[in-house]
């Protein structure tokens, strides 16, 4: 049974977003990318707070999985801080699970953003507590990013509640046609597969699943691996619809081959593909939790059909 639905509220001008880094470590170049992404938000009117183990490297490859945990935690806790940005992706966020307080989380909705492997807590975090959490640009990388899109991409969504995914000019293509509606769920491939089974799993019945992968990292076979085992644990007999986003592999095999190739055309729902979403520069955000509608007839072939702010 679905928990019930949580939106956080709105992001205003003068709140305090707080930073934490429940991933990769920020050290060497980082620290200063941070502190950069940190005057951004400043100059847009914004307080930043930083976790208290945000530059904790205690196991020399990160921080400890107790001491993640405790930021994210305290920052729910925190009256003071209205949205929660993660600074990083990395490998082993999922390494939070059982520290975390789903139930603190529950009585404190509030905003908490990021992507890659950030995936892995905000899907579990939505699967725990109902809450809606956000795939979108990671906070050190409204720094590193060349141009401000990402960055005015949240902003819109969390300021303002906007429901496009933008931008308006995206090109959309059906893969396969067809409509359908459900909360969507998702975000990295190689993240995704690691839920798909045992105590911190996710639910995938009646959803629009979006995916997208670093093709830096994993190559076409890995990436058929992934796709595979999650057709052979069942996940595409429960979906209603599939988003796929960015890959860029040297290659040149596109990600939507290499999930065609494994579903072999054994599935009836709608299958859309966009580039604006993953390991790129031009980010929307994606509010897992929410309900959208996939429909392969109109030009933007994807919407949102509710709030995921209040």
């Amino acid at each position: 049974m679905s928990l019930p639905k949580l939106k956080p509220q709105k992001l205003k001008l003068g709140d305090t977003i707080g930073v934490v880094a429940p991933s990769s470590p920020i050290i060497g170049d980082n620290i200063d990318e941070l502190n950069k992404a940190k005057e951004i938000a400043e100059r847009s009117g914004f307080k930043v707070k930083c976790s208290k183990n945000i530059f904790s490297n205690t196991n020399e490859y990160s921080a400890t999985a107790r001491e993640k945990a405790e930021d994210i935690n305290a920052m729910f806790a925190d009256k003071e801080v209205k949205m929660i940005w993660c600074a990083k992706g990395g490998n082993n966020s999922n390494s939070t699970f059982e520290y975390l307080n789903y139930e603190l989380i529950k009585k404190n909705p509030k905003i908490i953003c990021g992507y890659s492997d950030i995936t892995s807590i905000t899907n579990m975090i939505t699967e725990k507590t109902g809450l809606i959490t956000f795939s979108g640009t990671n906070f050190k990388t409204i720094a590193t990013d060349e141009t401000d899109f990402s960055y005015k991409q949240a902003l819109s969504r969390f300021v303002d509640g906007n429901l496009e995914f933008g931008p308006e000019n995206e090109e959309y293509i059906t893969i396969q046609k067809g409509k359908a509606e459900g909360e969507l769920i998702g975000g990295n491939l190689s993240l995704i597969r690691g839920m798909v089974a045992g105590k911190y799993s996710l639910d995938f019945t009646d959803k629009i699943l979006f995916l997208e992968e670093l093709g830096f990292e994993t190559d076409p076979e890995a990436t058929s691996n992934n796709v595979y085992y999650m057709k052979q644990n069942g996940v595409f007999d429960k979906i209603k619809g599939l988003w796929i986003g960015n890959y860029e592999h040297e290659s040149g095999i596109s990600l939507e081959k290499i999930i065609l190739d494994v579903l072999e055309g054994e599935y009836k729902f709608p299958i859309i593909k966009s580039n604006n979403f993953g390991h790129i520069e031009r980010k929307t955000v994606i509010p897992i939790g929410t309900k959208a509608e996939i429909n392969t007839d109109e030009d933007v072939k994807i919407k949102l059909v509710e709030n995921c702010v209040m």
